[in-house]
């Protein structure tokens, strides 16, 4: 009895305790380093690819994309805005989340004051309704690291307020 109830306890914890012990253990060996190093992304400043964000509506405004595709999903992406540009009266559909770089960057919420924000300063910028214009200081360029779970767009509010927002 002894030795069956021996083997009835193996086969049922020992064995397959130590089989699953040995799946995952082995597979983190073999790719855990791999995978790791394969993952790493880095791009130098001297790299990154600068194109125009929309000729048309946004006259030299550039960006960088650094991961996914600003204009078709979920991106991070640098934002580069020529002194003194003034962008009027609109909203955006995603949130985004936006660190400063370089340069002063000036927003003006609807209604409210503008408020300034220089490098290392960080906004959270809501999508849905949140009406602002957004604008860069004369003195340089604006440059500003992006997040955002959804493509970048630019929706004009048709306001008679837009002009005095500037």
């Amino acid at each position: 009895m002894r030795a069956r109830n021996f083997l009835a306890f193996a086969m049922t914890f020992v064995l397959p305790a130590a089989v699953l012990a040995q799946g995952p253990g082995q597979a983190k060996a073999k790719t855990g380093p791999k995978t790791a190093a394969s993952r790493l992304v880095d791009i130098p400043a001297r790299d990154l690819r600068w194109t125009d964000l929309d000729p048309a509506g946004a006259p030299g405004v550039k960006v960088a994309d650094l991961w996914g595709n600003h204009a078709k999903g979920a991106f991070g992406a640098f934002f580069k805005l020529p002194a003194g540009f003034a962008a009027p009266l609109h909203t955006h559909t995603y949130d985004m989340k936006v660190v400063i770089v370089s340069g002063t960057y000036i927003q003006a919420p609807e209604g409210k004051p503008e408020f300034r924000l220089g490098p290392g300063s960080y906004l959270m910028q809501p999508g849905g309704n949140y009406r602002h214009t957004t604008s860069c200081d004369k003195a340089s360029d604006c440059v500003f690291l992006v997040e955002s779970k959804g493509n970048f767009d630019l929706k004009p509010v048709n306001s008679g307020k837009a002009g005095a927002k500037e």
